[in-house]
């Protein structure tokens, strides 16, 4: 256990990352979303005892907070995040988890995190254990894991992800968001071992795992749900997403939930793949052309009234996909959409008028990158109304 510092913490950001966060800045950022979710109608006939597997930050974690606040969930949450230590303070999903916990337990929720890593079979095996002492069986599991690097439980290789295009060089925009320039950018597309690396970190192997892990130890309820996060957006991101080393990951998916589906059909449980509209994560700011496509794509959609950031999808892709009396409305490859917004042809215009016309010069004028700044931010608890950023902050929470 660390000893109780006190200090007063400043955003420091290197390229896509921002290498501090603010334990005071990261509840209130969980408080905000919880507010959202109270403030909408109930999920009608939610689940009642959750596992996300991958829940400290973004999309996964809009879930756990969507599902224990707006249907009344208990939840287990597993995820891979540091401690604070040596006078430094802990990651924003470290921080996050633990807000949540308190806030959860302040509503009579259970509420457990698992701090490790959830490629393992080790914490498959604790997650299992826990589930049957504590909560019987789970009626939905909720994946989204996003990492740089997988160690496979069962040959002990260590796979790194790479975001390359496949086939050949990509060249395109792109946002330097330290600098506020708008350059070209250019990658050389990825070798073999590149792509079969990205699958074997961000495909469905992982996800099929759990979903065995759980069937095995009994403690999958009948009629359970599972559900995977992806992301198709506009033409203009393919070659470095869709038909790129993380796109042919997320294509496995799609595929792996169709082999979920058939292993859980004769208890009527189902796995989905939800195609997620494009949001400032701490995983979508490291893809390159994706934080100009954003800033571009947020001006459009607040100047429509269609704006929606994690907590706003998820609460929308649960009461009203998941958890109401119709069935999710799937597209032509089995799909529940949650892009639709974003991929409306008089958005998806907009954004490419000002795709053309977007410089270094007018990026502020024609685009939303405050909003995009200011989003990024709040990831690690900055920003947020009320807190205040000059007053020194316990690192231990």
């Amino acid at each position: 256990m660390s000893t109780m510092t006190t200090t007063v913490i400043k955003p420091r950001i290197r390229g896509f990352i921002c290498i501090t966060s603010h334990p005071t800045g990261c509840e209130a950022h969980v408080q905000e979303q919880i507010n959202y979710v109270k403030s909408k109608p109930p999920i009608e006939s939610g689940p009642k005892k959750v596992l996300v597997i991958g829940s400290s930050t973004g999309y996964g974690l809009a879930s756990r907070i969507a599902l224990a606040f707006g249907a009344g969930a208990d939840t287990i949450g597993v995820f891979f995040e540091k401690p604070p230590e040596g006078g430094k303070p802990a990651t924003a999903g470290y921080y996050n988890s633990t807000a949540f916990e308190k806030f959860a337990k302040a509503e009579g929720l259970y509420t457990k995190n698992f701090n490790g890593d959830a490629f393992s079979d080790e914490m498959k095996e604790q997650v299992c254990e826990t589930i049957k002492k504590d909560l019987g069986q789970v009626d939905a599991v909720i994946y989204s894991l996003a990492s740089p690097k997988r160690v496979h439980p069962r040959n002990g290789t260590v796979y790194s992800s790479a975001l390359k295009p496949i086939g050949q060089t990509f060249t395109a925009k792109t946002l330097d968001t330290d600098k506020e320039l708008i350059k070209d950018i250019t990658i050389e597309p990825a070798n073999g071992a590149e792509v079969t690396d990205t699958l074997a970190v961000m495909g469905g192997e992982d996800w099929l795992f759990w979903i065995e892990a759980l069937k095995k130890a009994g403690v999958l309820a009948p009629g359970a749900m599972t559900v995977a996060y992806s992301y198709i957006g506009p033409s203009v991101t393919w070659p470095i997403y869709r038909d790129g080393t993380i796109g042919q990951a997320k294509k496995d998916l799609e595929t792996t939930a169709k082999k979920i589906s058939a292993m859980l059909a004769h208890e009527n449980g189902k796995a989905l793949v939800s195609i997620n509209k494009a949001v400032v994560t701490q995983a979508s700011s490291a893809i390159p052309v994706v934080p100009l496509y954003i800033s571009l794509l947020y001006k459009v959609m607040k100047e429509k009234g269609l704006h929606e950031g994690c907590i706003e999808q998820m609460y929308r892709l649960f009461a009203t996909q998941f958890y109401n009396s119709k069935q999710p409305t799937l597209d032509s490859d089995g799909r529940v959409r949650v892009d639709d917004w974003e991929m409306r042809e008089d958005v998806q215009q907009a954004v490419q008028k000002l795709w053309l016309e977007v410089t270094s010069e007018n990026i502020r004028d024609i685009s939303d990158f405050e909003g995009y700044k200011t989003e990024f931010l709040k990831l690690f608890g900055f920003g947020l109304p009320g807190v205040d950023y000059e007053a020194p902050v316990s690192l231990d929470v």
